[in-house]
């Protein structure tokens, strides 16, 4: 969980090393980043680029160029990436700049700054104000590593060796012309990060000033890092048409178009230039990322990365033809490189003759390091693409070839499905790609680009119903010759999907990286996710239980009840079967029109023989706090164990043995893999979200975060009571439980840290508000709080992040969580932040279903309508 990992991150990270320091207490803070870091992204990604990483002499890991405005507003946030780096035992190179810091002491000194095409003239003057303030910022920045736990080394002279740019023009500016690596060396030799900065010397001892970008391209040149990372406050590049996060550029493809844009000019052009002079010359496994420094974890460690990736990418071929792809013999090696057996040669021969009668698309790079084909639909038609074999090697993977792939694919097919076994080490990735899936008996069916619920409701019961045998499998383990017949059925089925998908459909595109995904309008203009989330692995369980899932309700008469019928109601792959209320036992559920039910009163013993049965995939408990541990225990009892059941009160938000169902913070592949599951409290889902961003910003005890909480009346529920009765509250604002409410202790519990929490009720039916004031350790601006914010939930479909403070009245009805304000304390040492829900829906309801689609295997935003 990232809430509870944050807190023990902030604790390592402010451990000091000492010479006595064990081998033990070393492997458990490396254990701890880890930790953390399988939070920020799969397992696998971690481990995969950590592998990368220490592959290599410990100065190829990475060059860092820190900007001066890094050192002056962001350098605690840079010391704790770096620490965790070093926990990790890798040892970054540093080389810094403190241009906004010469700009003021040479304002301050009288001194005119002069520049000639964008370059400092540098005179003696500046040079000796620039060599003392280079010097002290070198300082500045080693004390600042070693105050954090990281051994670091000043190293300011001897390395960056240079001759005169041009002495008449711009005096003692400097351009590197060697780099001497050996102190580098010595010093990560030594367990020290090395610390440049950008002040070279002429052959004669002369002390010049270089631009730091181009040291640091220098220093990558001699020492062929993976990584060179420029940290920006920006947060990389931006499209200066569409103000949009340039997100990636592969040069090989893309550096003509973007030397052409009308806005790439001065200093963005000669940045563009400057990297790709520099990639140029190193291997195609070196990178270069223009990152924020809080993004430093996320863009080495993830997929899905940070800023700005910049890469020299891979030239993709396509072929419509086996005479197309050229080299035969190697495609058959391709083809067999993942499989084993005996008889994998025989199967590919059997997969070429096919390839060689039917239409296919292959796309591919030169050295066939990853293979796409794809069997087109029919001409002229809307039918769907399959994409019959996808075979990657690690390096693909790790240099992102997979991403250009399916860009690729993307482009070319607006459409299109596969399949993958749900053991395939990728399958995280894979969902990443797709709009939607469903797992089936090992397997599990993706597919992109379907813009009805039906014609995804049809096309998933056609998998159902005929697994592999319509879908074929992109890994071609067996069975490969039923391609042919896949490719037909595929095509026919879409097309009939397609002849009667509602004519008021439309898509709307989102943007992601690298794909991008879309949100669909039914015709009933109830605007429906039907993407995974881009960011966490999509966990998908074996389930053998028949579609759609069917669903029964214990306690459906209170409002959180009523909630989730409307959303089951627009649910296109959940049925509900069974709703129980004592009080209303007899009566006809109202607003629900797939089917007639009729309320019933089902005891813990009728709950057992319905599960022995297995006639419930899904149990979802909306009952009062300490009244439902009866139901559950019959059903564990049944032996049913696959049944997932969602627990709507507190009773099981303790229990170490369920999962807590918050999707925004808790790995969603641990939700997708239980089949108990605790859903949030309300008050304890907007406090969480509220406050986790700046968990490892949080002051030490005793200080802790305080929330404010208020709620409307539908939260003290439907018994009559003064916290729920109008005219009571007219005019009024109750206060109660005003210490150790049950929701203090869970949102303390899941974010590790204490939070006192004062909850009120108001006369307004549905909506909370909360104003929460948290302590930093740190000084830090409002942009700077809004900034880990934003980043933190860019991804979250139903999390809003804005610079106003959000209104209790807007939220109603909505099916996500608004965070704004941003306010913070003249001293820089106190954040407040407004957080509002919907205490009915993403409080209740909608989470419970968020948690039903991850742990019954569907998209996780299947049936709940988009924030507006």
């Amino acid at each position: 969980m990232q809430a509870l990992a944050r807190p023990l991150l902030r604790q390592v990270a402010r451990q000091r090393p000492c010479s006595s320091t064990s081998t033990i207490k070393d492997t458990n803070a490396r254990s701890a980043v880890i930790n953390v870091l399988n939070n920020i992204g799969s397992k696998r990604e971690v481990q995969q680029y950590l592998a990368q990483f220490t592959s290599v002499s410990s100065q190829q890991f990475a060059v860092i160029k820190v900007g001066g405005a890094i050192l002056t507003d962001y350098i605690d946030v840079l010391c704790a990436s770096l620490r965790n780096l070093n926990q990790m035992g890798l040892y970054p190179v540093i080389i810094h700049g403190a241009g906004p810091q010469l700009n003021k002491l040479l304002e301050e000194a009288g001194i005119e700054p002069r520049y000639n095409e964008g370059i400092r003239i540098t005179d003696g003057k500046t040079l000796g104000v620039a060599r003392k303030l280079f010097l002290q910022e070198n300082l500045k920045l080693v004390e600042a590593l070693e105050s954090w736990g990281v051994r670091a080394r000043p190293i300011t002279s001897g390395v960056l060796m240079a001759d005169y740019k041009d002495r008449a023009t711009y005096e003692f500016v400097g351009e590197v012309n060697q780099v001497n690596a050996e102190s580098i060396k010595a010093a990560i030799a030594d367990g020290y990060i090395p610390v440049l900065t950008c002040m070279a010397e002429s052959e004669d001892g002369q002390v010049l000033n270089v631009n730091a970008d181009k040291a640091a391209a220098e220093l990558a040149k001699t020492l062929v890092p993976l990584k060179i990372v420029y940290l920006s406050e920006k947060g990389g590049l931006y499209d200066k048409e569409t103000n949009k996060l340039i997100e990636a550029i592969n040069l090989d493809e893309e550096y003509d178009e973007y030397m052409k844009k009308p806005w790439v000019i001065h200093g963005t052009r000669s940045k563009i230039r400057d990297i790709k002079t520099l990639l140029d010359e190193l291997p195609r496994s070196s990178s270069v990322a223009i990152i924020h420094p809080a993004s430093l974890e996320r863009e080495l460690f993830t997929h899905s990365g940070a800023g700005t990736l910049i890469r020299r990418g891979t030239k993709l071929l396509q072929a419509s033809s086996l005479d197309e792809v050229g080299d035969l013999n190697k495609l058959k090696q391709t083809l067999v490189r993942d499989r084993g057996g005996l008889d994998a040669a025989n199967v590919v021969d059997g997969y070429l003759e096919i390839l060689d009668s039917k239409p296919f698309k292959a796309v591919f790079d030169e050295n066939m390091e990853a293979l796409a084909i794809v069997f087109p639909p029919e001409a002229g038609g809307n039918a769907l693409g399959h994409l019959a074999t996808l075979t990657m090697t690690r390096s693909a993977w790790l240099s992102n070839i997979a991403d250009n792939v399916f860009q690729t694919l993307k482009r070319d097919f607006p459409k299109l499905a596969w399949t993958v076994k749900q053991d395939d080490e990728n399958l995280t990735w894979f969902s990443e790609q797709a709009d939607g899936s469903i797992a089936r008996k090992g397997e599990v069916l993706f597919w992109y680009g379907i813009e009805s619920p039906d014609e995804v409701r049809e096309l998933m019961s056609e998998f159902v119903q005929h697994g592999r045998q319509m879908f074929g499998d992109i890994n071609l383990e067996s069975q490969i010759h039923r391609a042919a017949a896949a490719t037909e059925r595929i095509r026919a089925r879409a097309a009939d999907l397609a002849s009667r998908r509602p004519q008021q459909a439309r898509a709307f595109s989102t943007s992601a990286r690298p794909m991008q995904r879309t949100r669909v309008t039914t015709s009933n203009q109830v605007r429906t996710y039907a993407t995974t989330n881009p960011n966490p692995p999509l966990g998908i369980k074996n389930s053998e239980k028949d579609y759609p899932s069917k669903v029964a309700l214990i306690g459906a008469r209170g409002y959180t009840g009523q909630a989730l019928i409307d959303l089951l109601n627009r649910h296109p792959n959940m049925d509900l079967c069974h709703v129980s209320s004592r009080e209303l036992k007899g009566q006809k559920l109202k607003g629900y029109e797939k089917k007639e039910i009729i309320y019933e009163n089902l005891s813990p013993d009728d709950v057992r023989r319905m599960a022995e049965k297995k006639e419930v995939d899904c149990w979802v408990m909306a009952l009062p706090n300490g009244v439902c541990k009866p139901y559950v225990d019959a059903i564990d009892e049944s032996g049913h164990q696959e049944a997932v059941i969602v627990d709507l009160s507190a009773d099981y938000r303790f229990d170490s043995a369920w999962t807590y169902g918050l999707p925004e913070l808790v790995q969603r592949s641990k939700i997708a893999s239980a089949t108990r599951i605790s859903n949030p409290g309300c008050y304890a889902t907007a406090a969480q979200l509220g406050i986790a961003p700046l968990l490892p910003y949080l002051a030490a005890a005793p200080a802790h975060p305080t929330v404010f909480g208020v709620s409307g009346y539908s939260g003290a529920g439907t018994k009559p009571s003064p916290k729920n009765d109008v005219t009571n509250l007219t005019d009024n604002l109750i206060a109660y439980s005003l210490t150790d409410h049950i929701h203090e202790r869970e949102i303390s519990a899941q974010l590790g840290t204490p939070v006192a929490f004062i909850p009120h009720v108001a006369v307004w039916f549905a909506g909370i508000h909360h104003t929460i004031s948290l302590p930093l350790n740190q000084t830090m601006a409002s942009r700077d709080v809004r900034q880990l914010y934003q980043d933190r939930y860019d991804k979250e479909k139903l999390v809003k992040v804005s610079g106003e403070s959000p209104v209790v009245k807007n939220i109603a009805g909505k099916h996500g969580v608004e965070i704004g304000g941003f306010a913070v304390h003249s001293s820089g040492q106190r954040a407040v932040i407004n957080v509002t829900i919907d205490n009915l829906l993403k409080g209740a309801a909608t989470q419970c279903l968020q948690n039903m689609n991850l742990a019954l295997g569907y998209a996780e935003y299947e049936g709940i309508p988009a924030m507006k």
